[in-house]
């Protein structure tokens, strides 16, 4: 059965470039992006590593680690590291999973058969401190994530989890986000102090309760 919204992420132990990690114990309290590329050195996964390890201060910010995994071993992921590192100008510090076994990617569903008996789709999970899966993306081989996309949805998800709003269509960071159903609107000004309109009955607009 394929991972939901919602469900637990499976644990798991595995070998990467930074040595054995158990998944759980690696996460500890912090958010995590798990995510899987076809195979090591393609043209799109070393931009997407690259682009990864340029953001790395942003998810640090954030309280997220981030793992990479395919089906390719440990051997050529070092190598395939440097060639990241030369190339796209940066330093790769977070792991890459060497599932050789396909334990991990069948766990995750990360291989479509329709798409490639062997190879792992973009698939991309966020999950949340208690392992909670929150997010989950799967990309074709030939279409390259756009991690700032990942970066908003993180910030969405961790102010969603704190106070009761949603966040509206192209949010980012700083906007106007949507008060939740749950709250009467007699009850708005006291849960959010700094003021709202309301548009529709149903569609109550506040300024960002965290900033």
């Amino acid at each position: 059965m394929s991972l939901r919204l919602g469900d637990t992420a499976p644990n798991f132990k595995a070998q990467t470039s930074l040595g054995e990690i158990d998944f759980y114990e690696y996460l500890g309290d912090s958010w995590a992006v798990l995510f899987s590329h076809p195979a090591d050195y393609t043209p799109v996964c070393t931009t997407e590593l690259g682009r990864t390890a340029a953001l790395n201060n942003e998810f640090k910010k954030r309280n997220v680690k981030v793992l990479a995994l395919s089906v390719d071993p440990i051997d050529k992921h070092q190598g395939w590291i440097q060639d990241i590192n030369e190339t796209q100008g940066v330093e790769v510090d977070f792991p890459l999973i060497a599932d050789e076994n396909k334990e991990i990617s069948e766990a995750y569903g990360m291989i479509h058969p329709n798409a490639s008996e062997t190879a792992t789709v973009r698939s991309l999970f966020i999950i949340a401190p208690d392992k909670k899966i929150k997010l989950i993306i799967s990309y074709p081989a030939s279409t390259g994530r756009n991690f700032q996309e990942i970066l908003r949805v993180i910030d969405s998800l961790q102010l969603t989890a704190n106070y009761s709003v949603a966040t509206p269509a192209d949010w980012k960071e700083g906007e106007d986000v949507v008060v939740t159903p749950a709250i009467k609107t007699e009850d708005i000004p006291a849960r959010f102090p700094k003021g709202h309109r309301i548009v529709k009955p149903y569609l109550r607009f506040t300024p960002q309760p965290d900033k």
